[in-house]
């Protein structure tokens, strides 16, 4: 298990999640392309995950909020010998996680956290999100794995 450094930990002791909840979203399909009606095994499944950006707020009644703005996605690309994959379908969404900072972090810890233990957060949201989408699009069904991060 990797070790966590002092400023994550600090981070950590210092930050509370508050909420989690969806910015932006965009689903399609390609013009062309019924799910229902395709054979779905030709289909490659690609992940997409982004930490966007992170900034610190301070609100009226003086409490400092960090908010962690996370985009995740999903497409199915049908694989082209030679050339860019099609994009027959995708899934996208920005979600945004906000947490009470009890006291003003240094940029580096904002930073470290954000990239690192934010989207854990995020991840259960985006998992909810997708299941719904691709049974409202009749997408493939696509199973996430509890936790799916590269470290």
């Amino acid at each position: 298990m990797a070790k966590i450094s002092k400023t994550l930990q600090k981070a950590i002791d210092n930050l509370s999640i508050q909420d989690v909840y969806l910015k932006s979203s965009q689903a399609e399909c390609s013009e062309g392309f019924d799910p229902k009606r395709t054979e779905h095994t030709e289909l490659l499944v690609q992940q997409m995950h982004a930490v966007r950006r992170s900034e610190v707020i301070q609100t009226n009644e003086d409490e400092l909020i960090l908010k962690v703005y996370v985009r995740m996605g999903t497409r199915w690309v049908l694989s082209v010998e030679g050339d860019e994959p099609e994009v027959k379908a995708f899934v996208e969404a920005d979600f945004i996680a906000e947490y009470s900072m009890a006291e003003l972090l240094e940029t580096e810890a904002v930073d470290e956290f954000s990239l690192k233990n934010a989207s854990f957060h995020v991840w259960p949201y985006w998992r909810e999100f997708l299941s719904s989408q691709c049974e409202r699009l009749r997408l493939p069904r696509v199973v996430l794995p509890a936790v799916q991060f590269n470290r």
